[in-house]
């Protein structure tokens, strides 16, 4: 298992060492853009408390993410005018994980639209402008 590390980016994010475009927060949980999206409206949900992944998660940082996810999914699927949502957790290196803090991804799909492949910096500008296009959902 892998050890936490508290300056993985993450981490950094939490402490407002790292700008981020935030879309909901609550005592327990951050959801913030993805910079490198992979569908429009890529999202992220992460425990505020140290935990590497989903095999050393507690009971409590699983049902406040998930908490936190089907909020945020559900915005995001109206915001998108989405026909559904895909959510992927990645644990460990093997299982696909890169950055180990805790996280959930959330992304707005389309009917035969496939989701993007990794790895490509988004367009600030208009990550900003999904962050606030969900966030007016969650405000309703």
């Amino acid at each position: 298992m892998t050890t936490y590390d508290d300056q993985n980016i993450f981490a950094k994010i939490l402490r407002g060492e790292i700008p981020n475009f935030t879309v909901y927060e609550d005592d327990d949980t951050l959801c913030f853009m993805d910079i490198m999206p992979r569908t429009k409206g890529h999202c992220l949900v992460i425990p505020k408390t140290p935990c590497v992944n989903l095999l050393d998660a507690s009971p409590a940082q699983l049902a406040a993410c998930m908490k936190t996810a089907n909020l945020v999914a559900n915005a995001a699927k109206t915001a998108f005018a989405a026909d559904g949502v895909t959510l992927w957790q990645f644990s460990e290196a093997a299982g696909g994980q890169e950055v180990f803090h805790l996280h959930f991804h959330i992304h707005p799909r389309h009917a035969g639209v496939p989701i993007t492949g990794p790895g490509v910096m988004g367009d600030m500008d208009e990550i900003k402008a999904n962050a606030e296009k969900i966030k007016a959902v969650l405000d309703r």
